[in-house]
């Protein structure tokens, strides 16, 4: 749909893991869709989150953080990184302000040195330091790469959110809405309801568990009382895996489900009963078949 004056485009927000992008598209969406953890690489797709009023739409593509990958589930994960560069209206490299810079930070640099839309720094975290500390961290960055703007913001408090918006939308082109007006994202409900699910995974079990998990929602059924039943499985590589996450006495599986179920109903809009199995798929990180089979398929580079 096109209307005069009407601006949009697709920005991708790249950067570190661990440095708030999801936290930030989730607060410009005003909705979850993105998982969040204290654990880095959390996100393992692209995920786009549609923000629209009468006069703009942005569509954020937030990536998974830029890594050394160690599996192809990480070379899959960096590139889907890199993909986003190349296809979008605007890039937002987003950094630390408690972290200094580091080699991570100069590699994505030399990447974006080869962008062709323009690129924001945005400064996360700046509510946890002291506001003399932001004009080294600025000057810093300055002299690595001569960014269109640089940005400091709060995405958990929402500190200069609306400034980074407004400032992107001046620079937006004229162009169509891609997207209905409520609709937040562009991915299923299936994906968003095994995502929900696998954020709790990460919240709750032991540090050797997170990356090696993957979750598949089987159904999604609708009964005569509008309760919805979910079926999904947690798929793990290892029998000790599997162990942790049912937990003793299947304490540990009914805690992630009840914790799962909140969110869901929260997205859904419906009561939800959701049931939960584990799985042992042994090195399923490394093998494309199970890769592609747990939904991480291969882009057109």
């Amino acid at each position: 749909m096109y209307k005069e004056g009407f601006k949009s485009g697709f920005v991708a927000i790249i950067g570190r893991p661990n440095v708030g992008k999801s936290t930030l598209l989730n607060r410009i969406v005003a909705q979850k869709i993105a998982i969040m953890s204290d654990k880095a690489q959390t996100t393992r797709n692209k995920i786009q989150g549609v923000y629209t009023t009468k006069n703009e739409q942005i569509v954020f593509i937030d990536t998974p953080g830029i890594h050394k990958p160690k599996t192809k589930l990480g070379d899959f994960m960096v590139e889907t990184a890199y993909s986003a560069i190349r296809e979008v209206d605007a890039v937002l490299f987003m950094v630390s302000a408690d972290q200094p810079r580091g080699r991570g930070d100069d590699f994505i640099i030399e990447r974006l040195k080869n962008a062709k839309a323009p690129v924001y720094l945005i400064i996360n975290k700046i509510d946890t330091v002291h506001p003399d500390q932001l004009l080294p961290i600025i000057e810093d960055y300055r002299n690595e790469f001569d960014f269109t703007e640089i940005i400091p913001i709060s995405a958990t408090e929402g500190n200069n959110v609306e400034t980074l918006l407004s400032t992107l939308v001046d620079d937006l082109p004229e162009g169509p809405q891609f997207y209905p007006e409520d609709q937040v994202t562009d991915h299923p409900e299936y994906f968003i309801v095994s995502e929900l699910i696998r954020e709790k995974v990460l919240h709750l079990t032991e540090q050797e568990v997170p990356h090696s998990i993957a979750v598949i929602t089987e159904s999604m059924k609708r009964d005569e009382f509008d309760k919805i039943h979910i079926q999904a499985t947690i798929i793990v590589e290892r029998d000790s895996q599997k162990g942790i996450i049912i937990g003793k006495g299947g304490k540990m599986l009914k805690n992630i489900g009840v914790k799962s179920r909140k969110d869901i109903e929260n997205l859904l809009g419906n009561k939800v009963y959701l049931e939960l199995w584990v799985k042992v798929q042994k090195n399923w990180r490394d093998k494309q078949k199970d890769l592609q089979n747990f939904g991480y398929r291969e882009m057109d580079y």
